[in-house]
This record gives structure tokens, sequence and C-alpha cells, in this order.
């Protein structure tokens, strides 16, 4: 199958225009006007230098002196203020368009199936977030900049030079047609190697997350060489590529130099002659010389245009890449509403695989509403994904999950989701105080409440022991708090929520006694009254549970309760047997 051809560049900039940067036209047009005024005064320097020549060094004219000084002063001045205002107002806008894109991708991506994230690395997510927006933020700078100051500036300076003589002139750009096909090739080239190093560049990134992400497994098991040989690998083919892209976006400003040479030689020659025969004075030369001079960094700026538009090109079509992925879950045009408090969770012969790896077959279960129910079996069996298709963060290819007599999918996403609290064992904490990790921006709590919560999970009982109390900060990930802290606040964040369903996935495993304890404590307290699901794989901690699922290939292979299913002798009762062995080895030993 034939691979799709990338948009051109005008059709991603246009994009790019009309949804970030146009609604920025009063500044952009400020600045224009700053370029301008800018470029002009670069044709209006060249100018002067006739005079300042043929009328104060040849002639000896004082008064030509004076005003011929104040004049090039004031150019001078004007370049430097206008040239100040339009690139502070060009970063403004660059920076908003750039940040307004960042945070629309963002919202895009959290828009997006959970299948989407576990195909796509962290670091490779953050890399276009970042990098890729970072690549386009000052694409519309450049091309303002171009086509106000640098073609001003051009066009004043050829007027400049045309008055003086055409056929010089046109000796001095003779060269310039034959760049165009050099410069359409340069312009694929410079493009591929850019989409080149962006995917590198997404490499490095996920390497650097899986890095930091675990850190400690890497060096228990002495894998820093190996980690750093594999990070070198790809900051090595960075370098390459980035040297090779350099490479073809220099070439052409290279070859403007080239040409332009050529025509200044072909212009001495010719003009020289001229001045030496008497048709033309120095001050002309002197005048026509300084316009072509000046014209060369312009000319210069705009022959690397195409290759700054081949680079934010690349990460352009990256990022609508993105954009133009529609979300697979969304909420109905309709929806519905349930009283999820007194509503039982059904799940009727539930199909799900992750690509071509079955992993619901068919599962029917019903748990009752108000109650605990506690999904048993063994890794695999599928007890995280009835979470997940429960919330809709992923979709049944068949059957159905209903809240009572409603399906979850006729229900808006926000509601649905506002039914949940979530109890896990890597409880998610963010790099901020232990008090927004609870309230998680919540400004309606009183301080009543918040202190009732915390008493009720158990977070009070180390908030003593930590300097900043409430407002000490958690750390990365949760990183200056122990694992039994951690479960802590999260408990307290799902009390504080107090949303009528539970779902509790193995939150008390990993857990010293007394911390199990503890935390038990408070999931039994945070229990009461609501509808719970629990994951558990240690059988003690679910032996009071309303109804236990016993789950086997994505299949209900029994249900009952803990008593009724070690009466039946079955799989429930031989995982109860196994663990209480091995419990019992363990504490002889």
């Amino acid at each position: 199958m034939s691979q799709a051809l990338p948009p051109p560049s005008r059709v991603l900039m246009g994009r790019l225009w009309r949804e970030y940067v146009s609604q920025h036209w009063p500044t952009i047009t400020l600045a224009f006007g700053m370029m301008v005024i800018e470029g002009s005064t670069v044709g209006l320097l060249s100018y002067m230098l006739q005079p300042m020549f043929d009328l104060v060094f040849t002639e000896g004219n004082i008064d030509a002196m004076w005003w011929v000084g104040l004049a090039i002063l004031g150019l001078f001045v004007t370049r430097a203020l206008t040239g100040v205002v339009q690139r502070v107002l060009l970063v403004k806008v660059a920076q908003l368009s750039s940040t307004a894109m960042q945070v629309d991708l963002l919202a895009h991506m959290m828009t997006l199936d959970s299948t989407y994230f576990q195909k796509n690395a962290p670091g490779a997510l953050i890399e276009r977030v970042q990098g890729d927006t970072l690549a386009v933020q000052s694409v519309w700078q450049v091309l303002i900049q171009g086509l106000g100051r640098d073609i001003v500036a051009l066009a004043s300076l050829f007027i400049v030079a045309l008055l003086i003589d055409w056929v010089w002139t046109v000796t001095a750009l003779v060269g310039i047609p034959l760049l165009v096909l050099p410069s359409m090739a340069l312009q694929r080239y410079v493009r591929r190697k850019t989409g080149q190093m962006r995917d590198a560049s997404t490499q490095r990134a996920t390497r650097l997350d899986e890095i930091f992400h675990g850190i400690n497994p890497i060096k228990l098991n002495g894998m820093e060489a190996y980690q750093l040989g594999r990070f070198r690998a790809v900051a090595d083919r960075i370098v390459t590529v980035n040297v090779k892209t350099t490479a073809g976006q220099s070439m052409l400003p290279g070859m403007i130099d080239i040409m332009t040479g050529i025509g200044f030689f072909g212009v001495l020659i010719l003009g020289g002659r001229e001045i030496i025969e008497g048709e033309k004075t120095i001050g002309e030369f002197m005048s026509f010389f300084t316009a072509m001079a000046l014209a060369f960094q312009p000319l210069r700026r705009l022959g690397s245009l195409s290759g700054i538009f081949q680079v934010a090109a690349a990460s352009l079509e990256r990022l609508y890449r993105i954009f133009d992925l529609p979300p697979g879950i969304t909420s109905p045009a309709h929806p519905a509403q349930v009283a999820a408090a007194q509503a039982d969770i059904v799940l009727h012969d539930v199909q799900f695989a992750y690509d071509d790896a079955a992993v619901l077959n068919g599962l029917t279960f019903t748990a009752p509403a108000g109650r605990t129910t506690a999904l048993v079996g063994a890794s695999g069996a599928g007890k995280s994904t009835v979470f997940n298709v429960l919330t809709r963060l992923v979709e049944p290819q068949s059957g159905s999950v209903a809240l009572g007599d409603v399906p979850v999918s006729a229900l808006a996403l926000a509601d649905l989701r506002g039914l949940f609290s979530t109890v896990t064992q890597d409880a998610l904490l963010f790099d901020e105080t232990i008090r927004e990790n609870i309230l998680l921006g919540r400004s309606d709590v009183t301080k009543a409440r918040l202190a009732q919560v915390l008493d009720a999970a158990h977070v009070s009982d180390f908030l003593s022991n930590l300097p900043l109390g409430l407002d000490s900060p958690a750390g990365p990930r949760g990183s200056n708090l122990s694992g039994g802290q951690r479960q802590r606040v999260a408990i307290a964040r799902a009390l504080l929520r107090d949303t009528p369903i539970l779902l509790l996935d193995e939150a008390t495993s990993a857990l010293d006694a007394h911390s199990e304890t503890v935390i038990q404590a408070a999931l039994e307290r945070l229990s009461r009254g609501r509808t719970t699901l629990v994951i558990a794989h240690r059988l003690a901690t679910i032996r009071n549970a309303d109804l236990i699922v016993v789950m086997d290939r994505g299949r209900v292979a029994e249900q009952g309760t803990h008593d009724m299913l070690l009466a039946q002798g079955g799989l429930y009762a031989e995982l109860h047997r196994l663990q209480f062995e091995r419990r019992t080895d363990h504490e002889m030993h």
C-alpha cells in the first residue's frame, strides 16, 4: 500500500495561521508596520551615501555635511526603535500562539482512548506537546519579518540600485534565477531530514522517560551502562540528522553568496571602467555598492526561509496528525440520567480484546447496588479491564455494560465518571502539596469537612511527623511519602469525592501489616453504603464481601459468598488453599 504524501508546507502553514496566529492580527499589523519602516531605512541609508561622497567628501560642502549626517543619524535611530518594537511584538505572538497550541493539543490528547496511550510512550507524547510546538513557535515571526522587513528592504535597495544604473543591477542579479531548481530539491531534503530528526527526538524523550521513571530497578539490576548505551545511540543519531538538516538549510544561502559574489565581480568590472572614463561618479558607485551589500543579508535570510518552512512543516505534520485523530469514545448527543446509588452494575456477555489479544470472553455478572462485590482470579483474568469498560476508558467490542437498566454508553462521559471513586495499588499523586493532592483544585471544601476526611482516612495520623503538615510536598509521584501514606491520601481524596460507586484495585497489596490494617479500616469506612467493586489477590481482605466473582480467562468461573465458594471446592477454594499454605509456610520460616 502506498503511503499518502504529506500535506504541502503552504497547507500546513495556512492551517496554523487560521487556527492560532490570525487572532493576533492587530499586533501583527503593528509589527508589520514597524518592519516596513525598518526595511525602508536601509534603502534610504544607501541612497544617502551618494551625497555624502559627492557633496561632502569630493566637493567639501560643509552645509551638506550637517544635513547628510543628521539624516543618517535619524535613519539609524528610527531603525533601532522600530526594530525593538517589532521584535517584542512578534515574540509575544509566537509565545501566545505556541502556548495555545500546546494547551489545545494536550486537551485533545486527553479525549483520546486509553488504548492510544498504551501504544504511545509518555516520552513520545511529551515531545509532541513540547518539542514539536516549540519547533513551529517562531515560524510566523520569521515569515512576517521576511515579508515586512526583508522584502521591503530589498525593494528599497533595488530601487536605489536601479535609479543609479539598471545595467549594473541586472548584472549583480544575473545568477539568482539559476537557484530555483536547487532550492526545490533542498526543500524536500530538509523536510525529510527534519522528520527524521523529530522522530529521533521522540525516541530520546522516551528513553529519558523510561530511565527516570525506572531509576531504582535500573540501579538494582546494574543496567546503567545498558541504558546509557541506548540513549547514546539515539543521541548520536540526532547529531547526524541535525548536521545534515543544517547543511541542507545552509546550502541555499551559501549558493546565494556565490551568485552574489559573481554579480559583484561583474559590476566591479563594468562600473570600474565607467568611473575611470568619467561616466559615473564615485558617490554613485558607493551608493550602488552599499545598496547591493546591504541587500546581501536580507537576501540570505529570505533564501533560508524555505528551509525554516520545511522544519516547521515536519513538526506541524506530526502535530496535526494527532489533532485529526478523533476520540473513539464520546458522550451521546442526548445523554441519559441514572440514580446510581440504587442501580446494580450489570455486565452481560461482554467481549473485549486489545488488538488481537482477547481479555474478556462473554463476561456476565451483576454487582448489587450498595453492596461489596469482589473480583478475584489469576493475573490476566481481565479484572482491571472490568473497571475500564465500566468507566468507558475502553469500549467493549460487544455485549452490554449498564447501571441498572441504563447502558453506560448512554451517559455523558463526565456524568458517568463522576459516579466513581478509585483507589488503586499505585496511588496517583502529583508533585504538589498533600492538601492539593486531596482537594485537586476544589475550593468549596470547608475546614471542618477536610478535617473529617483526614481523620477518616487516617491521614491525620502522620501529618504531625511532616515538616509542613498538610502543606508538605508529596514529591514526584508521591515519592516523599511511604506506600501506606500514599494510600491514605488516595482514600482521603475518594472520601472527599463522595461518589455512589467505589472501585478498589489491589488497594492494600505491597503494604506492611500495620499499614494494611490501617488502610483496610479506612477502606471499610469508605465503602459503607456504596456500591463497591474490589479487585484483590489476597483473599483474606475480601472474605466479608457480599459477592465474590471468580474470573478465569475473561469469564466468570464461579460466584457466591466466601463460605459458599469454599464449600464448592472449585477454583476459589484452590486459590484459598494455595494462599493459606503459602502464608503458613512463610510464618514457619
